[in-house]
């Protein structure tokens, strides 16, 4: 089943038409099956959210995207590049356009907040200190927490720390940036800030979103699409609208009833 997302009306010839391609890609964990064969395509500057049970495949795709593992068949290419199968200096090449935050902010412990931030554009994308540092600081200020920058992440509660995995993702200047449940790890009074802060990127960026979230009302604001994994395969696609409203498929109704 292919999936892909609403025309992007403003895409150009020079650019593919699908930002991220999957083409017939199987993951295995052992005897578990967890992407079957899965066609899959987003267009530039759409916000795409994956829905659907633990162990259906979602942040499986993620991790993929991320290089985390590789699929056991099948290809993934991100602008038109290949991410596989490739070699190892075009695999780095095409990573620096995507940014994730994980569920658990995975920031350095020993380096302050600004450093965290000016880590890996330095590294990885060769600025100068002073231009990271630059673009850290007015991330932070994005994020609300320009006087930060000297604190470890041990300083911060769980709700500020997201927020400075969210601005170290974005200082990458990412084409993709992918959520996996991120606020999942949150208390619930937290949720509701790091969510708005999103909502925000989302509207007022034209970064390409790929999110997994069990959030469904943030799925329902942010998304152009919303694709509901069972088994590893898509079962379902469509709008925010139809999917939370008018589901054809049995086991969608099934599964937004349980987390509604």
């Amino acid at each position: 089943m292919s999936v892909e997302t609403r025309t992007e009306p403003s895409a150009t010839a020079a650019r593919p038409a699908d930002l991220i391609r999957l083409e017939q890609v199987t993951k295995r964990f052992g005897a578990d099956t967890v992407l079957d064969h899965l066609d899959f395509a987003v267009r530039p500057g759409r916000h795409v959210t994956l829905i659907g049970p633990s162990g259906s495949g979602k942040t499986t795709i993620l991790r993929l995207l991320m290089t985390l593992t590789k699929p056991d068949e099948g290809t993934i290419t991100v602008d038109g590049e290949p991410l596989f199968p490739a070699p190892e200096k075009q695999v780095r090449e095409v990573r620096k356009k995507i940014g994730m935050v994980f569920q658990h902010f995975n920031l350095f412990p020993n380096m302050s907040v600004l450093r965290n931030l000016t880590e890996a554009p330095v590294q990885v994308l060769g600025l100068s200190k002073d231009e990271a540092e630059e673009r850290a600081r007015e991330l932070l200020e994005l994020v609300g927490l320009a006087d930060k920058c000297g604190a470890r992440p041990a300083q911060l509660s769980g709700g500020q720390q997201q927020r400075v995995a969210i601005a170290r993702a974005l200082a990458m200047r990412p084409r993709v940036l992918l959520l996996d449940e991120v606020t999942s790890a949150l208390d619930p009074e937290l949720v509701a800030g790091v969510l708005d802060l999103l909502r925000d990127i989302a509207r007022s960026t034209d970064i390409t979103m790929l999110c997994v979230t069990h959030e469904m009302g943030f799925a329902r604001d942010i998304s152009d699409q919303v694709l509901m994994f069972d088994g590893g395969r898509v079962i379902e696609s469509g709008s925010p609208e139809k999917i939370f409203s008018d589901p054809e498929q049995d086991r969608t109704r099934e599964f937004l009833g349980a987390v509604l």
